[in-house]
């Protein structure tokens, strides 16, 4: 996996599109139009930064799973975001499962007029 490869990935999702707001080489990727859209991967050439669970206990869940290779994020940990890294300790089909699940809880808390049409977005949570 590399940013590339999870970038068209991201943007494969319904109504997802890439954003710059800081000056950083690889973009954030939103769902939602505009300035309602929510940022709900952070790529980076290291790894990608995602939503984890509903909850930081949840979240939790991969720093247990991968020790170093999954972190939480800083500034933003506290509310259930983590840092997953390529370096190949997280088979690919679980960071590309981790992208739907912060995919999904991002879309879950837009409000209904801005969701994009698609089962992923309403669907109850997983696990």
């Amino acid at each position: 996996m590399d940013v590339e490869e999870l970038q068209a990935y991201c943007l494969a999702k319904p109504g997802a599109w890439p954003d710059f707001p800081w000056e950083h080489e690889h973009p954030v990727m939103k769902v939602g139009e505009g300035e309602r859209g929510k940022i709900f991967a952070f790529l980076g050439a290291e790894g990608v930064g995602l939503k984890g669970g509903p909850s930081r206990e949840v979240a939790d869940e991969w720093l247990d799973r991968f020790p170093g290779d999954a972190t939480v994020m800083r500034y933003i940990g506290r509310s259930g975001w983590n840092d997953l890294a390529f370096r190949g300790a997280i088979p690919d089909d679980e960071i590309l499962e981790a992208v739907d699940e912060s995919y999904r809880l991002v879309v879950a808390k837009l409000p209904k007029k801005y969701r994009p049409a698609t089962p992923d977005a309403d669907g109850p949570p997983r696990g």
